[in-house]
């Protein structure tokens, strides 16, 4: 197994520092311009409204309070991190679990279809491993003409793109984190992005205890100005980030033939490269061993989320990774022998 370092060299710690220095001459360490300043460059990246927010479970718990889920069905793929159904769950809504496709891990339209009910209130897709859902506009179909909020987790998708449109901007807005192994990290913490003016005024209020009216069911979410301004250095860095990982998956693609392949128009953040395979000498963590909803006991049969969990592999990809100069060749048989 292979363990990730997170890109922040000398050059990043003395923009940190120049910034932390603006954060204590403000007097400002929240509700500052930093985080103004974080929102508007992330917004702008992913041609949406952004507001920062304490996490990405957070961003993914503002969607559903905002679809007003309680008591609901939400529909969510088992092969995701547990946040996903435990943000339902915390929203007071019903999980209910769907299929992915082998294809691309993320949600089966095909099967999301036999899962909407009378009682669906929202649809929750997950773009998983860095490139989005390769059915998300058959997702937003269906949704659109049952009338279900189609809410987006972003987590994993930094970079992501389709037909020039970024993660978050197929539904009512996405949910990004930026947690210590993200492709862009901040250590903790998370941003909405939206096209939605309604969800962008709602989560103003969500984040910050509802105020000023305090109509909202709310608490603070808030992300601080020190956090902020480690994701202006970390935003900085994206391209280069992005452009070092699809360099490194280019080599790979020539080394394993059976792997998820994009479809015309998409483009790959890469939190993870993920191939079908038994095994590599050398390899990060499957993007996930285990799915939902056996954690939480539901009984349905997910063949293609079941296949997925033993038949796929994560070699490398972490920015930095030392073994990334060698040829295609050379990985070919570090990775395989």
């Amino acid at each position: 197994m292979c363990a990730m370092q997170i890109p922040f060299g000398r050059e990043d710690r003395e923009k940190y520092f120049k910034y932390l220095n603006h954060v204590f001459d403000s007097n400002f360490w929240s509700e500052g311009d930093l985080v103004k300043e974080f929102e508007k460059k992330f917004g702008d990246y992913v041609g949406a409204k952004a507001l920062a927010i304490s996490n990405g479970g957070a961003a993914l718990l503002a969607q559903l309070e905002y679809a007003g889920v309680e008591r609901k069905e939400v529909v969510v793929p088992t092969n995701t991190f547990m946040a996903t159904p435990l943000a339902v769950k915390w929203a007071g809504g019903i999980p209910v679990f769907c299929d992915c496709n082998k294809e691309d891990l993320c949600m089966s339209a095909e099967a999301l279809e036999k899962k909407i009910t009378k009682n669906t209130k929202a649809v929750m897709v997950v773009h998983i491993g860095g490139h989005i859902a390769f059915d998300i506009l058959k997702i937003k179909e269906i949704c659109n003409a049952r009338k279900i909020p189609l809410l987006e987790d972003c987590a994993h998708a930094h970079g992501a793109e389709y037909n020039g449109r970024a993660a978050g901007t197929f539904g009512v807005g996405g949910g990004y984190s930026f947690y210590a192994t993200k492709t862009m990290t901040t250590g903790e913490g998370g941003m909405v992005v939206t096209k939605d003016e309604g969800f962008y005024e709602f989560v103003k209020k969500f984040r910050n205890y509802g105020k000023f009216d305090y109509k909202v069911k709310a608490f603070n979410f808030r992300l601080n100005e020190f956090t902020a301004a480690l994701g202006l250095v970390q935003f900085e860095r994206l391209p280069e980030i992005l452009e070092w990982k699809r360099e490194l998956a280019a080599k790979y693609d020539q080394i394993f033939p059976n792997r998820v392949k994009f479809p015309k128009g998409m483009k790959s953040g890469y939190y993870k490269y993920i191939a079908f395979e038994k095994k590599l000498n050398v390899e990060t963590g499957k993007v996930y061993g285990e799915l939902c909803h056996d954690f939480m006991g539901a009984k349905d049969s997910f063949p293609n989320s079941e296949w997925i969990k033993t038949n796929h592999v994560c070699p490398p990809i972490y920015h930095g990774w030392e073994e990334a100069g060698r040829s295609a060749p050379e990985l070919k048989k570090l990775l395989l022998g």
